[in-house]
Formats: structure tokens, sequence, C-alpha cells
């Protein structure tokens, strides 16, 4: 109610601010992306600058991927940080060290594109066009890497306006707006949900889902977690997506599963939301049901498979022979619903992937960007899964296995600070033998 009622009131101004600009320019003001832009940038009236802002985004949604491409080098040249200022504001600061001079540095070393994102930002509907931007910016930037330094002032910004101070948690239910759960359909990364019956399933009386939202975009997930409510650690994800498995009675869970977690918003990408979202969700969850001693995923190992493929010779204390022999089992696509297989491969096979999480890194971090986030936040690797996940996608990503983070809540803070200030990969006792591949 009160996003209708300000939005309505934003759109009043900028209704009486376009008046103002048709009477003061006519037919003589620009109407495209570009120039708007250009007069917002110099309007400093607060009703016709919300009108050229909300101009800027109406023109942004009928551009098409060449247009839009076009607007993001405008971005990146025309509005970009003048070096030529630069120059003369270090050499005024390098005479004279004093605040106004230091003040002038910071000033022109700001690009003038992060003002008018600023401006834009301030009418309705600002916040989702600047989202969409990044989100085409974040698809083109491989091709066009000139546009690297637009990408870090847009995340810069979007880092600012999407703090933890302004997200808000939120149960989801089968109560919610439909509109949301269709986005639920649409977002899910991990597991695929095949539908509303399916999506039932995953919101019934032995399931939860919370998600973050932020107030400029209400309608907007924009980062989700699904939660199993089960007796003992799940081993496989399976039985939880069974849309006819038997619903348990939540006050008889004693753990709480967080099976899938996906970020919504491909313009925030590079700004985490995650590590917070777990943590209030194990304590919305201790406050709903006392009962729940136990919080623990049931995660993919997204890079596995990836690394191993490109593996030569031995893997630690594993023989190339060895290794050679999984790999060439792995080619059979039926590998694993043949026991005679499944018999001889299982010990390497879980042996490899322990090393892989243990012992493989990326500027000191674990390589796989899912043991990165739940390590980070505190999490213990507690537990390699044999065939947990036996889709196509979890043969593909990591020969079905799965893993256990364990979130011991006495000791998420101890973990989490020997992850970023020893860089240990904290991880229970069984899967550090299986690592040493002894």
């Amino acid at each position: 109610m009160r996003q209708t009622f300000v939005s309505q009131l934003f759109n009043s101004i900028a209704d009486a601010g376009r008046d103002l600009l048709d009477r003061g320019a006519g037919k003589s003001r620009s109407h495209t992306i570009e120039g708007v832009c250009r007069d917002l940038l110099t309007q400093r009236g607060e009703a016709s600058g919300m009108a050229l802002a909300r101009e800027v985004v109406d023109l942004w949604g009928t551009l098409d991927d060449d247009e839009k491409l076009e607007f993001l080098y405008f971005l990146a040249k025309e509005v970009g940080t003048n070096s030529d200022a630069v120059d003369r504001a270090v050499e005024a600061y390098q005479a004279e060290k004093n605040e106004e001079n230091q003040r002038k540095l910071a000033a022109v070393l700001e690009a003038p594109r992060q003002e008018l994102m600023r401006r834009i930002n301030f009418a309705p509907g600002g916040t989702a066009a600047i989202v969409a931007m990044r989100k085409f910016l974040v698809s083109k930037i491989r091709k066009h890497p000139d546009l690297k330094d637009v990408d870090q002032d847009l995340k810069h910004l979007l880092s600012s306006w999407f703090n933890r101070g302004f997200l808000e948690l939120e149960e989801i239910n089968w109560r919610t707006p439909a509109v949301i759960l269709e986005k639920l359909i649409e977002y899910e990364a991990v597991h695929e949900i095949e539908g509303w019956e399916d999506l039932r399933r995953r919101l019934d009386q032995d399931r939860r889902c919370f998600a973050f939202f932020h107030p400029a975009l209400p309608d907007e997930p924009l980062i989700f977690v699904e939660v199993a409510l089960v007796k003992g650690l799940a081993a496989a994800v399976q039985p939880l997506l069974d849309q006819e498995e038997d619903r348990l009675d939540p006050r008889k869970a004693d753990t709480a599963i967080f099976y899938s977690i996906s970020n919504c918003q491909d313009g925030l990408k590079g700004i985490s939301f995650g590590n917070f979202l777990i943590k209030q969700v194990v304590a919305e969850l201790s406050a709903q049901l006392p009962n729940l001693k136990h919080f623990s995923t049931l995660s993919p190992i997204p890079g596995f498979m990836k690394w191993f493929s490109k593996t030569d010779g031995a893997v630690g204390n594993m023989s190339e022979d060895r290794v050679r022999d999984v790999k060439k089992a792995l080619l059979d696509k039926d590998w694993f619903k043949d026991e005679k297989i499944t018999a001889k491969i299982q010990e390497p096979l879980e042996q490899l992937v322990a090393y892989y999480l243990m012992h493989e890194k990326s500027r000191e971090r674990p390589l796989d960007p899912v043991s990165r986030f739940h390590l980070g936040n505190g999490a213990r690797l507690e537990r390699i899964n044999w065939l947990g996940d036996i889709s196509k996608n979890g043969l593909k990503q990591s020969s079905g296995l799965l893993v256990n983070y364990y979130y011991s809540l006495k000791d998420i803070e101890k973990n989490h600070e020997a992850y970023v200030n020893d860089k240990k990969v904290v991880a229970s006792s069984a899967i550090q033998s299986l690592a040493k591949m002894s």
C-alpha cells in the first residue's frame, strides 16, 4: 500500500516536471536516451529532474540490444572519468596536500555516470531499470571488456543500495501472491520446479521457503532458500523432491536441510546476500521450531567434474592408473545403474571429491564456488553423499555426489574466522581422512 502511494506521488511530481520541460524546451529537446541523460545531468529542478529520470527509464525499456550496447558505450566514453581533470587535481594535491584539494581530487575521480545513475534511481521504476542495465551489461562484458569500468561503477552503486540494512526477509508459503510464486518457479537454479504441483509440495507443512526482498523491488525476490524439515542428516535430494513422499509433522523433525539456494537477479551478480540469508533463516527456524537441533545443507559440487576432466596423471596420493580407471568408468552414461561399476569406483570417486574440496584452491580459497560460500559463512564440510543427486545435472556436475555443509550454532563464528583469517577449510575427520587418499 505504502509503495503504491509513494509511486503515485513520484509520478505526479514527474508529470508536473514534464509539463515544465515541454513548455520550456518544446520540440527542440532531445528525446534519445543519451540526450535525455545529458539533460538530466544538467537539470537542477526536482520535478523536471524526476520527469527526465522517468523518461530515461521508459526509453531503456524500448531499446533493442544494439541500442542498449550503444547506450553503455555512451556511459563509458561521454560520462566517464575525465583523465585531464584527474591529472590537474592530482597535480594540485601533490603541490598542496590540504583537505580542499583532497575533496576536489575525490570529486573528479568519480565518473559522472555515477551521479547520472543516482538521478535515474530517483524515478519510479528507476532501481529496476538500473538492475536491468547491469543484467544486460553482465551478459556482454566478455565480448566488450572495455565496459569493465561501467560495470564496476554500477556494481558499486547497487552494493550500496542493496546492503543488508535495506533487505527484508519474508517466508514464502501457499498464501504468498501468485506473482511471487511464479518468480520462484522461474528463478529456481538448483533443482528445477516442475509446475504448480511441484511448488505446492515444496511449500508443504514439512517444508519452508524464505526470500530476501528490497523495498524498491517488492515483487522480485533477490535470493531464496528452500528448506526440508527431516529427521537426521539427509543424504539424497530425490526423496526431498518426491511429490509422493510422506509428509512429516514439523514438530517431530530434528534437522533443517537447506537443499536449494537460488540467486534471482543477474543484475546483482557479485553482490552477496546469502551469508545474511542463511544466518537469519537459522534464527527464524529456531524460533518457530525449538525442536530443531541440526542445520545443514545438501549441496551440489558444481565445479568437480570440470576440474576432474582436466586433471592429468596422478591426483594427490592416487595413482595415474586408478584415476584413469575412474574416468573410463564415467564415460558410460548409465554407469551409476551398474552395481559392479559403482562398487569399483565409489571409494576412489569419494576420495577425489574430498581431495578437490579440501585441497584445490584459487587465490588460497576453495576452487568450488558452493564450498567458498558455505565455508565463508561458518559451516563445516561434514559429509560426502554417494549418488545423492542422480539427475542429469547432478551427474554432469559431480557424478551424482552431494555434500552436507553443517552449521553448528556454537561454532559458526569460530569457523568463519578460521576460514577468513587462516584460509582454513574446516572439515569433519571423515572428510579429512578421505582427502588423504590413504
